[in-house]
């Protein structure tokens, strides 16, 4: 089943998007990605994976960070912003992991690192128990490695919402037209963004496509056949997470850690569950902590 709405374009909604110019549409399989390619072509690669919801737009923040010292790979993953042609059936944890897989094929890139925010964490976690990320470093933001909170009743519901009402993403977008939705959800994370974040998440909010695409994502979203695989991860793995995050508790990453074979964990005072949107430097700091080898100066 398709998803339906029409996707936003970079040409009319994308305009003014967060590194614009670095923006192009690539073709792989059925799916239209939305890519962003930032920084020296010759620099390791970090790969960058947005949560649910989000988009690029939410790096926007650690883009210049480490473009200084990498080639930064950003996408839109299947659903979710500009990214075209998703299925019901691409909305799952291990085709999430597949379709980035692919894309990075295409790409003719190997990650040196790999950073994930909230569910793009266990896309990674994902794709590196696969083989798709046979060297890189990875870096968990606020990992969502458990079920969000109220899961017990957010999967159902949005399971009923995605497969049985298809006006809801079209209320949903509506009512971000006529409201404030994205300032309240945004609100629900705990963290402070800038303005063009904030414009951004409106953007994003009033597409149904996106809607869509969120919404399918919960409904299909199983985490209990990765975290019993956890223990197999080869790769160096930090997880880092905000102590006043109100969506995804540091317990959760705490409790990952200790299934991940020489984890590190990082706990900031705050920031909440945009922590690398509302204080990117911080977050910067905390990479560079955790891996002090991964610069191009370094590794030369």
């Amino acid at each position: 089943m398709s998803l339906s709405g029409i996707p936003p374009t970079l040409d009319h909604e994308g305009r003014n998007w967060p590194f614009r110019h670095a923006s192009r549409m690539l073709r792989v399989g059925h799916l239209d990605w939305h890519v962003q390619d930032i920084g020296d072509r010759k620099a390791p690669v970090a790969l960058m994976v947005h949560g649910t919801g989000a988009a690029t737009h939410s790096f926007r923040g650690l883009i210049p960070l480490l473009s200084a010292d990498h080639r930064v790979i950003s996408m839109d993953l299947p659903g979710h912003g500009f990214t075209r042609g998703a299925r019901a059936d691409d909305l799952t944890l291990p085709a999430m992991a597949r379709a980035v897989r692919g894309l990075l094929k295409t790409l003719e890139i190997e990650p040196a690192i790999a950073i994930g925010h909230s569910a793009g964490v266990a896309v990674l976690l994902q794709l590196s128990l696969d083989g798709g990320l046979r060297s890189a470093r990875m870096i968990g933001l606020n990992a969502a490695l458990e079920p969000i909170r109220g899961n017990a009743l957010l999967q159902p519901l949005a399971k009923l919402l995605f497969f049985a009402n298809p006006l809801t993403a079209r209320l949903v977008s509506f009512q971000a037209r006529i409201g404030n939705m994205a300032d309240n959800l945004l609100k629900a994370t705990g963290s402070n963004i800038d303005q063009r974040g904030r414009d951004c998440y409106n953007i994003l909010m009033r597409q149904t496509s996106h809607i869509n695409g969120a919404l399918g994502m919960m409904a299909n979203w199983q985490l209990e056949p990765l975290v019993a695989q956890l223990g197999r991860l080869k790769s160096p793995v930090t997880l880092i997470a905000a102590a006043d995050d109100p969506m995804v508790p540091a317990r959760v990453s705490r409790n990952a850690s200790k299934l991940i074979n020489g984890c590190l964990l990082e706990v900031a005072a705050r920031g909440g569950h945009l922590m690398h949107e509302a204080d990117p430097q911080c977050v910067f700091e905390l990479i560079e902590r955790s891996f002090p080898m991964i610069s191009k100066r370094s590794v030369a």
